[in-house]
């Protein structure tokens, strides 16, 4: 059986490296240096500099830096990635129209149109390269051929011939002869992929040679598609994408303002557009950017949070808290603000946000509130507590900006070996102070490597002085902590304890060992309280 669906003319460009690319408009480390992306303690991308020294994606960070430890490590963020391809599809669709995102740094592009405006399929190919550059993407790379599939391993093929043409055309018809040779691994299906290879299946080819029939019969309708690719047979159409409503303001300053209080409100009349906007598209916005320009060239960039959605009045605030936290305020600014942008980054549907029908009730009241401190006092001055995932309490305590979501770098339900047991105490010291805890013959109390005591604790004073020893009626411990003991700065390794008082106080101790170079514990250590379990 062979697919009778009409097979469109496709161009597909890829822009190699596109992750570093887009991390790169973001920071100022240089191409030329090695680069790794990380994403969840693995490499998700690196730069050409960093493959040369054996970095490649799937190492684990510390193998990377093993490899080279010359390598500039960087956060993975897939919404830099996105956004910043964007504005190259924005671009590419000036220039060719009914452009079809497969993924940031790819895109295709039915190329019959352009081919007819260009002359040709190639000089169409040269143009978008030519756009690419201009808009600051080099080493593009663009394939043509009876269908996506065909044209991205057209495209992808241009790779490791750096000093070639940017443009390899399939001649119609000719896509079986070209996928021929390449291996089964391009179909991205890492189960089927092991099975045909199991069954000494290992090119494009010797899948095509299968009938269609007995594949269909053996895989579903999923090993059919992937039977038809292998083929040349990709009767996948160019969908082209819808360009966003633009929901972005903007507000140029001429000439350029120089205190913050001009500023907002010369920005007040755009804010509201910017919601009323975001209404008549039945949208609320989470979380915004905003970008400020001045006449100096500085640039300033900040992403917000909002844990319901914006106002007109809390973008406002936004610009204000982002001037007077920039580092360039006092009373006025070190240079004069000539454009400011919000951008939303989080959007939801309107109806998801309505107030219920009896009101928001006092939350509603208590943040127009706290937001209104904020606006006097500034945006760190009213904070909220979130518990964040350690295994010391001092680890779990975050404190957010009221109206900002907290962005937890450290799950609280990931296990946290050393851990206290529930219940937690109720009083945590904001500082650990000495205490005091001696054994019944008033003897120092130390911890082996197997987490043996000593001897038991039975005496306990509160106090650095030691005078107010107190008979200890129950105790449970110890709960080890062992942490970065690679590196000898840093390296710290504690017990834990839970000791009862003979006054009925209950108390979280920490017996910290002193430690050498060579992480070899040294002299009995010394005690703290932590907190108090009230």
């Amino acid at each position: 059986m062979t697919s009778t669906a009409p097979i469109t003319r496709t161009m597909v460009l890829w822009a190699p490296d596109w992750p570093i690319t887009a991390a790169l408009r973001t920071s100022r480390v240089s191409l030329s240096s090695p680069i790794a992306l990380i994403d969840r303690g693995m490499v998700f991308a690196c730069s050409p500099a960093a493959r040369a020294e054996g970095v490649k994606r799937g190492l684990r960070v510390r193998e990377a830096q093993a490899r080279c430890p010359e390598l500039v490590v960087l956060p993975y963020d897939p919404v830099v990635d996105s956004r910043t391809f964007d504005t190259v599809v924005t671009g590419i669709e000036e220039l060719m129209p009914g452009v079809q995102l497969i993924r940031p740094g790819m895109c295709a592009i039915r190329v019959r149109g352009p081919a007819r405006f260009y002359g040709g399929e190639k000089p169409a190919g040269i143009a978008l390269v030519a756009l690419l550059a201009d808009l600051g993407v080099t080493g593009a790379r663009v394939g043509i051929a009876d269908g996506p599939f065909t044209a991205e391993q057209a495209a992808r093929s241009l790779h490791s011939r750096p000093g070639g043409s940017p443009v390899r055309i399939v001649p119609q018809g000719a896509s079986a002869e070209f996928l021929a040779p390449l291996s089964i691994a391009l179909l991205d299906q890492p189960d089927l992929v092991t099975l045909l290879r199991r069954l000494g299946v290992t090119t494009l080819a010797d899948f095509a040679a299968l009938a269609a029939d007995d594949v269909r019969g053996r895989f579903g309708e999923g090993g059919a598609h992937l039977h038809a690719l292998a083929s040349g047979l990709d009767s996948r159409p160019v969908i082209a994408r819808v360009p966003p409503e633009e929901l972005d303001v903007a507000i140029s300053f001429e000439p350029p303002l120089d205190r913050v209080d001009q500023v907002t409100f010369g920005f007040r009349s755009s804010a509201d557009r910017f919601i009323q906007g975001l209404v008549a598209a039945q949208l609320v916005c989470t979380a915004l950017r905003i970008e400020l320009d001045t006449d100096a060239g500085e640039f300033s960039e900040r992403s917000w949070l909002h844990p319901r959605s914006f106002t007109a009045a809390d973008v406002v605030d936004r610009v204000r808290w982002q001037l007077q936290g920039s580092g360039v305020v006092d009373a006025g600014l070190s240079s004069g603000i000539t454009r400011v942008r919000v951008i939303p980054e989080g959007v939801d549907a309107i109806g998801n946000h309505e107030v219920g029908l009896f009101g928001s009730g006092h939350d509603e009241r208590i943040h127009h509130g706290l937001s209104r401190v904020q606006s006097m006092l500034g945006h760190g001055a009213v904070l909220t507590a979130v518990v964040s995932g350690g295994r010391t309490l001092a680890d779990r305590q975050t404190t957010v900006a009221w109206g900002d979501r907290a962005l937890l770098t450290r799950s609280p339900q990931q296990p946290w070996p050393g851990q206290l047991p529930p219940p937690a105490p109720a009083t945590v010291f904001p500082v650990p102070h000495p205490v005091h805890v001696l054994d019944a013959a008033g003897g120092a109390i130390t911890v082996d490597d197997r987490g043996a005591l000593s001897s038991a604790p039975a005496q306990f004073s509160a106090s650095a002085t030691g005078r107010d020893m107190r008979t200890i009626t129950a105790w449970a411990g110890p709960w080890p902590i062992d942490e970065r003991w690679w590196d000898a700065d840093t390296h710290r390794r504690a017990h834990r304890f839970q000791v009862v008082d003979a006054g009925g106080t209950a108390w979280l101790l920490v017996l910290e060992e002193n430690l050498t170079a060579s992480g070899a514990a040294h002299g009995p250590g010394s005690w703290w309280a932590e907190a108090r379990y009230d």
